[in-house]
């Protein structure tokens, strides 16, 4: 077991004496103690009393021990500014004295004893890790039933199992097997489970492998944050895994591997000014993340070699000068240029080697803002690319095979930029149910396809070869309000809705929807050939900002959720069973309380999910009946998945404070106000089975 870190900031008195005999000399001792001083008045507040690290910054001792007089003492001068190190304020002749501590610390105080970024629990032995097989390309594309590799489970993230130990009949049998409390902190997180161990990013933004059958930690990373307060708002997604490594997005900017069984560093690469909160995927052998950005340099994919680290490319998401599609952004200057892909990461298609990713709204929200004029760029798409978009993307050099455009120009803030599930189906869209639907269809024609649900609503099916536009329908409903009036069905063209667009200063609208759907991913079901998405008839009420006049002062812009027009206060929120062949959606109502839960379809014929009021239930995938419900101890957030361990299999859910709940819990951007009494800092993992036999 390892030792406690030490946590004082200065060496004792009764130190100087030790060192002396380390050093055999009372000269010695007394040159020594200079350098204490020094050490403990510049250096130990942030690296710790030994150096191996502290609350503020990483350890200084494989630098000290790798670096020669004349480098440190340039480092210790200038700094690292960029990571928050001031210079250290010494006068010349001090800087020997404090080098000579520093080499004391880096010969007899070692990092693996006294600092490390993982500590391993020796009461959790697990064969899993003392015996680990590494993940290999074909594991991840035909995942074992019982692992739960991908954040949808598969790389077409269907969120589908196999598995149906748990089923329509015995279900209102599950209990807990077990909870576990976690630290405090943003978590939006979907765990990772191979072989019995569980992966899992912690709120605070470290990681921890745990016994997947009891919740025991194996070992955590904890990382060394320059600004603490980072890590708690970290907002990462989902983990990844190959060969015998876990890919983590830091919030500081960095993709960090680690090692699958001890949780050791293996390579870190930093992706400058993105904020990681997508997460990672790995397809290929490459690490595809993306995250949120300020500034268009860092609004961006990137793919890393897996093994190494090494960067192999980067897309960017607001398009530039030499693009093989045409300017869509009216001549903005490029630096001006901003579109994210904050949310969930893309799914994988192996049969074409396709990554298909996603997009968010271009930024500033309105049209008004970004160009000078409402009508300063087209109504029909495209518009501001790639901006609410689906890509397809070579994994191994991110170059563009195609792209779609779901919403042109938005307005609103309305991301498209959720997960993007893989599917085959036959094709008979209903023109009852589906507004748009491409006329070279044929009765009964087979498609592989890519589908989409958007944050603002609205459902797409293209084809997954060619981009080719298949059918799309407005969602949860239609609405005269919605966000796109027409699409052209011969290109898939769309055309944004004129009538909602704030095309004046101080201009008011009511949109319809404003997160119809939140980032928790949808499920699939194969069984029912259906997808599987929850909604919330949320309209945004929203008005632009307008400059100071003689009469008025400057008033910013402001958003606020509101029930849709029409809406009924009971019928706000529910869970939408999408038929892909017909386009046919059924509402199973579930009242005024919205959800920030994933979807999950299991053979058993069961979907799980929960609401911010924290009930988690299972319905039948073919009625929508509840077949059973429970009470945890906060708001459901993302993360639902099951794994199977020794033929025992269980359903596991994360609860606690993400960044949708307050607002969904107040009604500044839920429809309505709830103030439900509900701790959002009530992290947890809670995990259910049946009984033992």
């Amino acid at each position: 077991m390892l030792p406690p870190r030490r946590r004082s900031s200065a060496v004792p008195l009764f130190a100087l004496t030790a060192l002396a005999a380390l050093f055999g000399a009372v000269a010695q001792a007394q040159d020594l103690g200079v350098g204490i001083e020094l050490f403990n008045e510049t250096c130990a507040h942030c690296h710790g009393a030994n150096g191996q690290g502290g609350v503020l910054a990483p350890s200084l001792l494989q630098r000290v021990a790798t670096d020669n007089d004349a480098a440190l003492t340039e480092f210790l001068k200038t700094g690292n500014p960029t990571k928050g190190m001031p210079p250290a304020t010494l006068a010349d002749n001090q800087y020997p004295a404090l080098l000579g501590y520093l080499r004391f610390l880096s010969e007899n105080v070692a990092d693996a004893t006294f600092s490390t970024d993982t500590s391993r629990n020796q009461y959790a032995s697990m064969p899993a890790i003392e015996n680990f097989e590494p993940v290999t390309e074909e594991m991840l594309l035909n995942p074992d039933p019982a692992d739960w590799l991908w954040y949808s489970r598969t790389a077409d993230a269907q969120r589908f199992s196999p598995l149906d130990q748990i089923n329509r009949s015995n279900v209102n049998q599950l209990g807990l097997a077990w909870a576990k409390g976690l630290p405090e902190g943003v978590t939006e997180t979907i765990p990772t489970v191979y072989n019995g161990v569980m992966y899992i990013t912690l709120p605070g933004s470290n990681v921890a492998a745990l016994d997947a059958t009891t919740g025991d930690t194996i070992w955590e990373y904890r990382r060394d944050y320059v600004n603490p307060g980072a890590g708690g708002g970290g907002r990462s997604k989902t983990m990844s895994i190959f060969e015998d490594m876990v890919y983590f997005a830091a919030p500081d900017e960095t993709i960090v591997a680690l090692d699958a069984r001890t949780g050791e560093v293996r390579w870190e690469a930093p992706t400058p000014g993105r904020g990681n909160t997508s997460g990672t995927i790995v397809a290929e052998g490459v690490v595809v993340s993306s995250g949120t950005c300020r500034q268009h340099i860092a609004c961006n994919i990137t793919g890393h070699d897996a093994r190494t680290g090494e960067l192999k490319w980067t897309f960017m998401l607001a398009q530039e000068p030499g693009d093989v599609n045409e300017d869509s952004w009216a001549g903005l200057p490029v630096d001006e240029r901003r579109a994210s892909s904050w949310g969930l990461p893309g799914g994988y298609d192996a049969e074409t080697g396709t990554l298909f990713w996603s997009v968010a709204n271009p930024s500033p929200y309105t049209r008004l803002e970004r160009h000078g004029g409402a009508d300063a760029v087209p109504l029909m798409a495209p518009v501001d690319l790639y901006s609410d978009s689906t890509l397809a993307l070579d994994p191994q050099t991110g170059a563009l095979k195609w792209y779609y455009q779901h919403l042109p120009g938005d307005d609103w803030d309305e991301d498209m930029n959720e997960e993007r599930v893989i599917l085959h189906t036959k094709l008979n869209p209903d023109p009852e149910h589906v507004k748009w639907i491409n006329p070279r269809l044929t009765p009964d024609e087979e498609r592989d396809v890519v589908v989409n649900v958007g944050e603002g609503g609205g459902i797409w099916a293209l084809d997954k070869h060619t981009g080719e536009f298949l059918w799309a329908s407005p969602f949860p409903y239609d609405h005269p309000n919605f966000l796109i009036s027409d699409l052209d069905v011969e290109t898939g063209r769309t055309v944004i809705n004129r009538e909602v667009v704030l095309d004046e200063p101080g201009a008011h609208r009511v949109i319809c929807f404003v997160n119809a759907r939140s980032y928790g991913p949808p499920a699939y079901s194969p069984r029912t050939t259906s997808l599987y998405v929850p909604y919330n008839n949320n309209g945004l009420n929203m008005t632009a900002a307008s400059p100071a006049t003689e009469t008025m002062p400057a008033m910013p812009e402001s958003r606020i959720g509101m029930p849709a027009p029409g809406m009924e206060l009971d019928e706000l929120n529910g869970l939408a069973k999408v038929n892909m062949e017909t386009g046919e959606i059924t509402h199973w109502v579930t009242g005024r309380i919205p959800t920030d839960s994933s979807i999950l379809a299991t053979a058993g014929d069961l979907i799980f999910w929960g609401d911010i009021n924290r009930r988690f239930r299972a319905q039948d995938a073919e009625t929508g009946k509840v077949l059973w419900e429970t009470i945890v101890g906060g708001p459901i957030s993302t993360s639902n998945i099951t794994y199977s361990v020794n033929g025992r299999q269980y359903v596991a859910v994360i609860t606690g404070n993400n960044l949708s709940h307050p607002g969904l819990n107040t009604g500044t951007m839920g429809p309505i106000r709830l103030n439900l009494n509900n701790s959002a800092s009530s992290n947890a993992l809670y995990v259910f089975a049946l009984p033992k036999e």
